[in-house]
């Protein structure tokens, strides 16, 4: 398992990617599925660095480990404020986009591009658990 501490800022995306990916190529992980992975971080991420902390900037963690039997756990912490995720109804994609409520798009694409993904609120954090077999 690998480790990465860094600033909850948009900015910083580009460096969260470098870290996975660096991960992913090490272990010889298809391309289609490396394209997933990178997309449901920058959700997570970008998610984390726009609302977790309001009007202050704050960490998040995110561990990365890859089994032996191949999946990928990707592991997001960070001490803002208690989010579920998982808990807000996915949004009704048979509407049209105006017709749609704001938000929620980007997480539905999440929980259908990963084989697994969790959250809870432990230690004072937020953990959300993204995993995907390679």
């Amino acid at each position: 398992m690998k480790k990465l501490t860094i600033e909850a800022k948009t900015e910083r995306l580009s460096e969260v990617l470098a870290f996975l990916d660096g991960m992913l190529e090490e272990a010889e992980c298809g391309m289609k599925t490396q394209m997933q992975l990178d997309i449901a971080v920058e959700e997570i991420f970008v998610n984390i660095a726009s609302y977790a902390y309001k009007d202050i900037t704050g960490e998040a963690e995110i561990e990365i480990d890859i089994s032996d039997d191949r999946v990928v756990s990707v592991r997001f912490s960070d001490s803002g404020e208690p989010y579920d995720p998982l808990k807000k109804p996915d949004p009704d994609i048979t509407l049209s986009a105006d017709e749609r409520s704001i938000g929620g798009l980007g997480i539905y694409m999440v929980k259908k591009s990963m084989d697994d993904m969790s959250y809870e609120y432990a230690g004072g954090k937020n953990v959300l658990t993204i995993k995907k077999q390679i």
